[in-house]
């Protein structure tokens, strides 16, 4: 009696894996990273112009500190609100609204540098009307990316996301240079006063989905509510937030305040402006290759590469070697990319899209917090210790937070949908 063998099963195929440029099709994402790019151009110049503008009126820093500091005071203060506006709200109407309220602050701001007409006070009441369009403005576009491109491209949609951002911030400071130096601050006020303008234009021709929201109304406050519930009930949520107001503090700390320190003391400043030069190069590169990561536990890779972020403070504070210290910062920057892009993924994949923008306020509420911090203790404490003692210690605060975040089973455990 003759048997018939059963064909063999099919070989399992890996799915395809998308393009790089894949989000790039659809025309949402492309009006909306158009947007986020022209606005990161003009955000990288106004810090410059700024800066010129006031020490050109007073001389001051610390009125230079006062008017840079109310648009951070402003920003942590409406940052939840922003969230919950952009949860009710159709997003990029949020999103153009915030823009003009920022391109109209910028241009007032601009025709008073320009006119002669500026003053400390009326700096100060503009810089927090700037403050609060930018705490309307984040977590709306953090929240709209995944409506713009099918889930099956969203790591890549982070990651040209991350990509354009960085550009962006490469090209705004040199503009932002020339600027001041051959036009003077007021112009460089304008130029941003123009990106956030044409920024609400590109804006309005993002069309997405309406996110489907529960049918109830509730006050902003209860809203809020419900956003820290959906934060506090995801353990490698707020495990990941925690550990990052620690890094950030440090970090920013280290590089923003003692870095500069370190430069006067050996290598000089030319030098320092080329590490931090080639740590944004080190992001880009990053970019590029996380949008390429195929991994089921995303956000357990991206962690782990926070370990990355030790190596220019430690670097610091162990040698003034330009070389190892340039290598040191391309390493920060590519690490940094491999976290950002999986945070990112991982967030838009595992919270509910009608809660997504309040999610992201307390995120950025954590990391905000953190940022004044590092760099309001960083002198004190290395005035008492030493500079190279403090970025020791710093680098150790840096790797135990990174550690403590990875002892985390749902960090280690989160599934990607690759």
């Amino acid at each position: 009696m003759s048997t018939v063998t059963p064909a063999a099963a099919p070989a399992t195929e890996e799915p395809p894996r998308p393009g790089m440029l894949a989000p790039l099709r659809h025309s949402a994402f492309r009006y909306l990273i158009a947007g986020r790019t022209t606005t990161m151009l003009g955000n990288a110049v106004a810090p410059i112009a700024l800066a010129f503008a006031v020490l050109d009126l007073t001389g001051s820093a610390r009125d230079l500190g006062l008017v840079v500091g109310v648009r951070s005071l402003f920003n942590v203060i409406f940052v939840l609100f922003g969230g919950v506006i952009a949860d009710r709200l159709p997003r990029h109407l949020v999103m153009v609204g915030a823009s003009v309220l920022a391109g109209a602050t910028q241009a007032a701001v601009a025709v008073t540098v320009l006119t002669g007409t500026a003053s400390i006070p009326l700096l100060l009441a503009l810089s927090a009307v700037n403050g609060v369009a930018a705490a309307i403005a984040f977590p709306a576009i953090s929240a709209i990316l995944p409506q713009t491109v099918p889930a099956a491209v969203l790591q890549q949609a982070n990651a040209i996301n991350r990509l354009a951002w960085n550009s962006a911030m490469i090209a705004g400071a040199s503009l932002g240079g020339l600027l001041v130096a051959f036009a003077g601050p007021g112009w460089g006020l304008a130029v941003d006063a123009g990106t956030f303008l044409v920024a609400g234009l590109l804006f309005a021709l993002v069309r997405v989905a309406k996110v489907e929201k529960a049918a109830s109304r509730t006050g902003i406050f209860a809203d809020m509510r419900l956003g820290w519930t959906a934060f506090k009930s995801r353990t490698w949520l707020w495990t990941v937030v925690a550990g990052f107001c620690v890094i950030n503090a440090a970090l920013t700390g280290s590089i923003s305040v003692l870095g500069p320190v370190v430069a006067d003391d050996s290598f000089g400043r030319a030098t320092w402006g080329l590490i931090l030069a080639v740590e944004t190069a080190g992001m880009i590169v990053g970019a590029l290759v996380a949008m390429r990561v195929r991994t089921g536990r995303l956000l357990f890779y991206g962690v782990l590469w926070c370990l990355g972020d030790v190596l220019l403070v430690l670097a610091l504070g162990l040698t003034s070697t330009v070389l190892v210290l340039l290598l040191a910062g391309f390493a920060v920057g590519f690490a940094l990319e491999q976290f950002t892009v999986a945070w990112d993924t991982t967030m838009q994949e595992h919270v509910p899209s009608d809660l997504l923008a309040r999610v992201y306020s307390y995120d950025m509420l954590g990391s905000i917090l953190a940022v004044p911090i590092g760099q309001v203790l960083a002198g004190p404490i290395a005035e008492h210790f030493g500079v190279r003692n403090t970025l020791h210690g710093a680098a150790a605060l840096i790797g135990l937070a990174t550690l403590a975040m990875l002892l985390s089973r749902d960090v280690r455990h989160l599934r990607h949908a690759i």
